[in-house]
């Protein structure tokens, strides 16, 4: 007990940079945090951090008031409830550490309640103006089928935009149809790949080998794709410089290929993601296989999207419901065959 004390008593004397730094150091070993959501939690840690130094508030003094004051503080820079709720996340499992490491002997976070998050509703596209999006890249350029080619991938495989930009050929099994997708914490899951998707990715991949095989002409120094070979291990989408594509290369070639229509203007790369998950539930999808292909730890996550679907629901109900209101399909139908038109429970004539 007298170890453990003494121990807690150093651990005391260390500042908010050096708990903040092991805490993040845990938790990418443990959680397996990817580099992003590192950045995050850490850039919501070191707003705390500032917080509590400006109020000359060390670690072994954190308690309710100062937690709740950090609350009250962010409500005044009116940050959303959203952003509120994580940043409470992201103290509390500093706090958590804190008690493991002896830093503090009570939880001060543990009573803190926040408004529920705001689930909104996100926007999606229709298949026709997925089609339009589609048609409207140039694929006679090496650059307009790599942007094909992961804008198939992107919206037929769901895939969150770190997840299609750090995609690697040897995930990419062509003759399986399949794509192996390392998510959120280091989870793998295998989404199928679909015609399309395959056919473009395919495409792609062959000019992309035949560019790299052909001696360097007028047109590759426009282009300025590297003469190198294409390795089982390499990145599936590269830029014209040879590296693996980014983020935000992605958003600039989303948006470029979008500004051809005003309507789709105010897309953005998980836009891809929100209809993959919409359209596969309007065709019939079970929920469940909706969340393994998104990679949801929670269904409740993938419930968002039944919200959406409900409008094609209402719209199916009221098309095809004898007391809907409307006048059904299947009415209009029977009036037209007449007596030819089979009663119900009687077979059709198959002739």
């Amino acid at each position: 007990m007298a170890h453990q004390s003494a121990a807690g008593g150093w651990r005391g004397l260390l500042g908010w940079e050096e708990l903040i730094d092991q805490h993040l150091i845990r938790q990418t070993v443990e959680r397996g945090l990817s580099r992003n959501s590192l950045e995050a939690y850490g850039g919501d840690l070191r707003d705390f951090h500032q917080f509590c130094r400006l109020r000359l508030i060390a670690p072994n003094q954190l308690d309710n008031r100062v937690v709740t004051a950090y609350l009250e503080h962010l409500a005044v820079r009116e940050f959303a409830v959203a952003s509120q709720r994580r940043r409470l996340a992201a103290v509390r499992g500093l706090v958590r550490f804190l008690l493991d490491q002896g830093v503090l002997e009570h939880d001060p976070a543990r009573n803190l309640k926040l408004l529920p998050r705001p689930r909104s509703l996100p926007r999606t596209l229709g298949a026709k103006e997925i089609e339009l999006l589609l048609s409207a890249i140039d694929v006679s350029t090496l650059r307009g089928m790599r942007d094909r080619a992961m804008l198939e991938i992107a919206y037929g495989c769901g895939l969150r935009v770190s997840e299609l930009v750090g995609l690697r050929l040897n995930q990419i099994d062509l003759g399986a149809k399949i794509v192996i997708v390392m998510g959120k914490g280091g989870k793998e899951r295998i989404v199928p790949l679909g015609r399309a998707a395959g056919r473009a990715l395919t495409k792609y991949l062959a000019a992309r080998h035949q560019a790299a095989c052909t001696p360097l002409s007028a047109a590759n120094r426009t282009y300025g794709h590297p003469r190198t070979p294409v390795r089982a291990n390499a990145a599936a989408f590269i830029t014209r410089l040879g590296r693996p594509m980014t983020r935000q290369g992605f958003f600039k070639a989303l948006k470029c290929w979008a500004s051809t229509d005003e309507r789709l203007s105010w897309i953005s790369p998980h836009t891809l993601r929100h209809c993959f998950a919409t359209h596969l539930l309007e065709g019939g999808a079970d929920l469940r296989a909706v969340q393994e292909m998104l990679g949801h730890s929670d269904i409740s996550t993938t419930q968002l999207y039944t919200h959406l679907s409900r409008s094609y629901l209402r719209r199916v109900h009221r098309t095809y419901h004898p007391r809907s209101g409307a006048r059904p399909r299947f009415q209009m139908c029977r009036q037209q065959a007449g007596d030819n038109y089979p009663a119900y429970g009687q077979p059709a004539d198959r002739r």
